[in-house]
């Protein structure tokens, strides 16, 4: 049976800095692995054991190099260039490294287990530069950046500062990796990189998507919009899993509001003989759509999710050591395809939440479309005060961005090593683009919530809110006061992106 941990497990681990205990891990069944491929191995030829590794696996390597071998492949490919990636992306590269071992069907060392739960328990991140990595025999380049600290050589941060990994090795009394059979080429092997970075994307992807449906009930708040939208009768008509959860999720988070206006009482209830109304009869796509917006969003976060703790759960190693059936199966594990096309699928609804966020912010800037706002959500002297009118442009450029960024990496498949690796996911690169898709939609979404706030303020509507937006609300208020004279607001929004995602929603779907 596989071994498995969800998202929220994973969270702990790289943010909470929840301790990994050895004795809640299948150790016996990685020793059984290792155990069959030591016999198994003798007088066999397998792939990265006693061949050369990629284009040159036609070539046989003698049995006094065997161990030069799993040490060459990780000195070699430790290539990367680039900034390092971020410590918890490295953190979480690991964790997926160590999940992929402890499926046991790698032949590894039990010994590897013990050093990668140390390496993540004590926090020493390898060095791993952003750039190497094609996706398709997995992240070889950056991996071979970690198993290089592992034999004791490379660099790592530890407790703030960057130091050569022999010497946190030796401070913290750990052995470097011993070579026994095939653990060079099992450490580079895989698609742990990409995956680290996509739950980290993920994770931060779930709080941004929370805030960014309440921020869409916020502003149906502010307009006082017919609550019709999210009526049940209404969303069950289309056949739609995520619309339907969507506007069941409103219907929750709306209990608690004032400010949203019954249909049946305002229009269904009396004669109208009025030639035109003022307040609208329906809202702009971006204010009565959300359900329908924000489904299609929520059913692909909800299957990137599952793919990436299916991968989690998987051995993205080749070859494979199958001691069940006392076979090595070669095949193709590595390859990206998964992860690169799920990033891809997330980073394109995140644009479209990017969108709609940018979108409502424009509503409450643009007094001849909402009418009951002052222009720019001013509260000082109109000529002389802004408001909030530079930070749509903040909003629309980094919205623009993402539309950019949005376009499928996972098609870019360029061929390489001598055309062994003739087809490649060019996964990590599409896991680096979507973290930055994630980055630019929380700076939207952020200035919109100061839009919201300000607009509370220019209707004097708080007690009418929901406890949800209320809250929010709150925190943005604690941050950034009521904006009436003009002054620098980058620092504060900065402040107030920070605080919400230290506070997530963590709305409950089910």
């Amino acid at each position: 049976m596989a071994y498995r941990i969800n998202l929220s497990k994973i969270e702990r681990i790289i943010y909470q800095n929840e301790p990994i205990d050895l004795k809640n891990l299948p150790i016996e069944d990685v020793k059984k692995s290792y155990a069959f491929l030591e016999t198994f191995a003798q007088d066999k030829i397998i792939y990265g054991i006693n061949t050369g590794f990629g284009p040159m696996a036609q070539w046989r390597v003698e049995d006094q190099s065997l161990k030069d071998l799993q040490y060459n492949i990780i000195r070699s490919h430790a290539t990367g260039a680039g900034n390092p990636l971020p410590d918890k992306d490295v953190k979480a590269a690991m964790l997926a490294r160590l999940c992929t071992f402890l499926q046991a069907k790698s032949g590894v060392h039990p010994q590897l287990i013990e050093l990668l739960t140390s390496f993540i328990n004590h926090e020493i991140i390898p060095f791993v530069p952003q750039h190497g990595s094609v996706g398709a025999s997995g992240d070889l380049v950056q991996l071979a950046h970690i198993a290089l600290t592992m034999i004791g050589e490379g660099k790592v941060h530890y407790k703030g500062e960057w130091l050569p990994a022999s010497d946190v090795l030796h401070r913290l009394n750990i052995q470097p990796l011993n070579i026994y059979i095939r653990e060079g080429l099992a450490l580079t092997n895989g698609t742990s990189v990409m995956l680290g970075i996509a739950a980290n994307n993920q994770l931060k992807a779930n709080a941004l998507f929370d805030y960014a449906l309440l921020a869409s009930l916020w502003i149906n708040e502010i307009a006082q919009s017919y609550d019709d939208f999210m009526a049940q009768p209404l969303n069950a008509c289309r056949q739609q899993t995520g619309q339907q959860i969507i506007a069941q999720q409103l219907r929750n988070l709306s209990q608690s509001s004032s400010a949203l206006l019954k249909r049946e009482h305002a229009l269904y209830d009396k004669k109208h003989v009025e030639s035109t109304f003022e307040h609208k009869v329906q809202p702009y796509y971006s204010l009565r759509c959300v359900p329908q917006i924000f489904g299609p969003i929520y059913d692909t976060m909800r299957q990137t999710q599952q793919v990436i703790e299916n991968e989690f759960a998987s051995a993205s190693d080749n070859p494979i050591v199958d001691e069940q059936t006392k076979n090595v199966y070669h095949g193709g594990n590595f390859h990206g395809d998964y992860i690169s096309l799920e990033q891809d699928k997330l980073k394109i609804v995140l644009t479209r939440l990017a969108m709609t966020a940018e979108r409502q912010l424009n509503y409450l800037l643009h007094d001849r479309i909402n009418n009951i706002l002052p222009p720019f959500l001013n509260l000082g002297i109109l000529g002389l005060n802004y408001g909030l009118q530079a930070s749509q442009f903040t909003a629309t450029s980094t919205t623009a961005e993402c539309q950019t960024l949005a376009m499928p990496n996972y098609v870019h498949s360029i061929s390489n090593n001598n055309d062994n690796q003739d087809i490649v996911s060019m996964g990590t690169n599409s896991a680096l683009i979507c973290q930055h898709v994630v980055e630019n939609a929380w700076q939207v979404l952020t200035i919109l919530m100061a839009a919201l706030a300000q607009a509370t303020d220019c209707l004097k509507c708080y007690d009418q809110l929901c406890d949800a937006s209320k809250a929010t609300y709150d925190l943005v208020r604690n941050i950034l006061p009521t904006i009436v004279e003009d002054h620098p607001l980058y620092d504060k929004l900065a402040q107030i992106e920070q605080r919400l995602k230290q506070h997530p929603l963590r709305l409950n779907y089910e």
